[in-house]
């Protein structure tokens, strides 16, 4: 730290001294402002009087709060811009207008300390509207620097280890989670209006189920036994429609311990939903306008914009067949194609590195992650899905090696990803089965085994359709890495 810096923070302590030498009482429990920023704009609007002179002008007296942005001290007038959620309002003093000890303590404030202020609303001979501060009472002491610069800062990793500094600084970043809040606001009333009922089920779990993916495991003292932090939300939701509930959902978090990139992390809000009587095909229908629905509420309308391009969410979108979008895509046909020695050529021909562990599925599912899904604009309803990929999933009627499963991929990226749901506990037993091969021979992420759910099933689950989402939607939304749509994400120790 340079001595320029050491003098500064040293300044801060000695200001908030001052502030208890005028008998003001540092950070004070409560304050009762009665009115925002955006308020006293707009009672500006109306007729106030001008700042001129050096009485107390006549006005609409107001307790504003919120934090110094900047100071403007000219001489025996002083200014500052004060901040709070809402937007900016001007804050003004004549030292004749403001008696002795709030002038003096106007001259022990500091950018970025927490201010209340009380006083009429009036104008400037510019015009701006301004609170003319008549009492002032310190909350608290800002004993750090802001950033001068901070807006588009390069270093990532920077704003994201402060993200109380990024969110002060930059009025986009709070804007961004304003709008995140929104989203899911959206998510839970657009399910409520369609006769869901959201629960709450345990983020500990014995078998991690639901999904392919590495579990993070943590010990239960008390029961002295290691548990999961559950990487899905789905086996308890299913077995609440066993349990008699039709239509139920959870908006939650979930844990899998797996890479970063742009549209991963390891703790992230999901939203699962499971609708009693209805299938893949109905599910599709209910998406499809949710999603437009979402989309509206963050960015008021139906296009956005991903990577550069334009993003179109109305309208109907089309549904494919999983292998047959592979075909015109690839140009290779591989529906029914069970020789993992084949598909580990048609791998390294086109160079994408895999797993001595992968069986069928999950080599084939490889070949559409690396080389197909990228080329896929969208949004459109990937269906169809081979069975060794698709665990959880009702078989086809028509094709017992396909699932009725769909995707919603936008721009190369999955959303969501649902199906009719598997209810035959003898199926599920032999599907569990399969993966706990894949597990044996090194495949981490393949599913565990559950008994517990197999024999719910035994007790009977009515035909239904589930469906799951997480926030890398909004992040796709409003075209951010998913870490930066994140208030707090993980972060490597410094």
């Amino acid at each position: 730290m340079s001595t320029r810096e050491q003098q500064e923070l040293q300044s801060r302590q000695d200001k908030l001294a001052a502030w208890e030498r005028l008998g003001f009482q540092l950070y004070p429990a409560d304050f009762h402002r009665t009115h925002t920023a955006s308020e006293v704009k707009k009672l500006g609007e109306k007729s106030v009087p001008v700042l001129e002179g050096s009485g107390v002008p006549k006005g609409k007296s107001v307790t504003v709060a919120g934090r110094l942005m900047t100071l403007r001290p000219h001489g025996s007038l002083w200014f500052a811009t004060l901040s709070d959620f809402s937007g900016t309002v001007q804050v003004a003093a004549v030292q004749e207008g403001s008696g002795q000890r709030v002038w003096e303590l106007l001259q022990f404030l500091d950018r970025g300390d927490i201010v209340g202020f009380s006083g009429p609303v009036v104008k400037t001979k510019r015009g701006e509207v301004s609170v003319f501060a008549t009492q002032v009472t310190p909350l608290a002491k800002c004993l750090e620097v802001l950033p001068e610069k901070w807006h588009g800062l390069k270093d990532v990793e920077a704003r994201l280890r402060q993200r109380y500094v990024d969110l002060l600084m930059d009025t986009e970043a709070r804007e961004m989670f304003r709008r995140k809040s929104i989203f899911w606001q959206t998510a839970r009333q657009e399910l409520a209006e369609a006769g869901f009922m959201e629960v709450s089920t345990p983020a500990l779990e014995v078998i991690a189920g639901g999904a392919d993916a590495s579990p993070f495991i943590t010990h239960h003292d008390a029961l002295d036994q290691d548990f999961y932090l559950r990487i899905s939300l789905e086996l308890p939701l299913k077995r609440l429609l066993v349990g008699g509930f039709e239509k139920v959902f959870e908006i939650g978090k979930v844990f899998r311990n797996e890479g970063v990139d742009t549209e991963h992390l390891q703790d992230y809000d999901m939203c699962e939903f499971y609708w009693a009587y209805a299938d893949y095909e109905d599910m599709m229908d209910f998406t499809e306008k949710m999603y437009q629905q979402l989309v509206k509420s963050v960015t008021g309308g139906l296009k956005t914009t991903y990577d550069g391009k334009e993003v179109d969410w109305s309208g109907k979108w089309p549904r494919k067949d999983y292998f047959e979008l592979i075909k015109e895509i690839s140009g290779e046909d591989l529906a029914g194609v069970m020789d993992v020695e084949k598909l580990r050529k048609l791998l390294a021909k086109h160079k994408v590195r895999y797993e001595e562990s992968m069986g069928v599925g999950r080599l084939i599912d490889l070949f559409w992650k690396k080389l197909v899904r990228p080329k896929v604009a969208g949004p459109l309803f990937v269906i169809n899905h081979p069975v060794e990929v698709s665990p959880l999933a009702k078989r086809d009627p028509k094709n017992q090696e396909r699932t009725q499963r769909m995707q919603i991929i936008v721009a190369g990226s999955e959303l969501g990803n649902g199906f009719s749901e598997l209810n035959d506990p003898a199926d599920q037993r032999a599907r569990f089965a399969e993966q706990a091969k894949l597990r044996t021979a090194g495949d981490s992420e393949a599913m565990m085994s559950d008994e517990d759910f197999i024999t719910a099933l035994s007790y009977g689950m009515p035909p239904a359709a589930g469906f799951g989402f997480s926030e890398r939607l909004f992040a796709f939304i409003v075209d951010k890495p998913i870490r930066e749509t994140v208030l707090f994400p993980p972060m490597r120790s410094k």
